[in-house]
This record gives C-alpha cells, structure tokens and sequence, in this order.
C-alpha cells in the first residue's frame, strides 16, 4: 500500500500530521499520553505505516511528541518553566544581605529551595582566549572552572560552565564544591568575599543543541536551546565569567523590564 499525493495536494503524511498536532495543542490529546499505535492510525487514516511514521517523525521534529523504545510515541510532557529577568541580580544581591536563603534559580515560586539540586564539577585549567577575553586577563591564567547541571523537581533545567580566576578563591569556601548549592548562588560567594557585584551583561544566543546537551537535558527532537554568555562585574572588574549557560527553550521565558525614566 502506497500513499501517492495527486499534484497540488498536499502529502497525506503531513495531513496526518495536521490532525494529530491539532489534537494535541487543543488537549484532546493531554501531555504525556500515548498516542494511538501506528495500525490505529492507519485504520483512521486509510494511510500506510510507512505514511503513519513519517507523520510522527514530522511531529518528533517540531518538539510535540517523544518517541520511546518499549514505550512508543507519547505528546511531550509540560515541564517546569523558569522565568528569566534582570531584576533577578538585583533581587539575589538583596537576599545575600537579608540572609534570606535563595538564588535567581529558585526565585520562581514554582522552584521553592527545597526541590532545587545540582550535579557539579570542579577543576582548576589556564584560560583558553575565549575565556580569557572575557575577563581581561592573559591566556592561560588559571581559572576555576565549575560545570554545573541544575535540576527541579527532579528535572535537569540547565547546564552551566561558570569560572573565577583561581587567585580570586583559592583556599576559600567559594572553591569548595560541597559547598554547593550555595544560598545566594555567585552573589552570595562573591558578598563572602568582601565583592560586592555591581553589574552583569548577559548576551543571549539561540540554537540547536549539542548531543551532550540533548542527552544530559533530555531535550526533545525538534527542540532549540537558549545560551547566555555572561560576565558579572564589580565596579570595572569582571569576577565572574559564564562561559555557556545552556537552557532548553521549552523550559525559560526570558521576562525583562528596562526602565527608561
């Protein structure tokens, strides 16, 4: 059985896709819920497997459905959303000097401090040129590379290389990963310090992501990710350099206010 389209009309794979994804934006198809098997859908749809199987491969690229062994294809689950803002500096230096604990990560209500943990590693390595630069140091100045993946609720929301120049925390708390998650996140390191931050360019970047990301993330085919660079000052010094926030795009609003008064 094939499905040839007659000129003009377009392809029936496509049109099976039409239903199916209309089904699940309109919730008759809920997130999480198995779709119906292939040979259903071909009953339905008078259309071979082969037809059916494009369909979904169609929709697996859009981020709509996941397909697993032993499983099969189910609409993508709605995960946790963080809501990304620059008052959310502002707000983390204001907690560290309360003593109230939090950090821009757990800031949304939706992500008390309870539910937030992280995988991290921590190496001392020489700056490569990229990083380097954002700082404005020298190549090869030793840094302290921390690589974290944060989860909530169980779910990995972000990965992150953040660095310090090694003379900076060298011997103290802040150089400690067990220390980690640390109240405050760097602003509460850097207010332990004796720095106080006074303020962080960000440059944000979409794209698709890399297989570690997909793997570590577990992001959905057809998703893109968000990336910040970022660089945290105090007065004109950068303290702190992020070198790759990566963060799935199903999973962040970015919620900025500019005061232009």
């Amino acid at each position: 059985m094939t499905d040839v389209p007659t000129p003009h009309e377009r392809p029936r794979y496509a049109r099976v896709a039409d239903e199916l994804r209309r089904r699940i934006m309109s919730g008759a198809i809920p997130p999480g819920s198995i779709l119906p098997s292939e040979s259903a859908l071909m009953s339905e749809f008078g259309v071979a497997r082969g037809t059916v199987r494009e369909a979904f491969g169609l929709l697996r690229s859009e981020g709509l459905i996941v397909t697993e062994m032993g499983r099969g294809s189910y609409a993508r689950p709605v995960l946790p959303v963080r809501r990304l803002g620059s008052a959310r500096y502002r707000r983390e230096l204001e907690q560290v000097r309360t003593g109230e604990l939090g950090t821009s990560f757990t800031a949304d209500r939706s992500m008390p401090w309870a539910e937030y943990t992280l995988d991290r590693e921590f190496r001392e390595v020489p700056a490569d040129r990229a990083t380097a630069e954002l700082f404005g140091v020298d190549p090869g100045t030793v840094i302290l590379e921390r690589r974290f993946v944060f989860r909530s609720h169980g779910v990995p929301q972000q990965m992150s290389t953040s660095c310090l120049l090694l003379d900076m925390v060298a011997g103290t708390p802040v150089a400690d990963p067990d220390r980690e998650p640390w109240p405050g996140g760097n602003t509460g390191q850097l207010y332990s310090l004796g720095i106080t931050i006074t303020g962080v360019r960000e440059m944000v970047r979409a794209r698709m992501p890399l297989r570690d990301e997909i793997e570590t993330l577990k992001i959905p085919g057809g998703v893109p990710v968000v990336t910040i660079t970022r660089q945290t000052y105090a007065g004109d010094r950068v303290v702190e350099v992020a070198t790759d926030i990566v963060i799935p795009a199903d999973r962040v609003e970015l919620d900025y206010w500019i005061d232009l008064s």
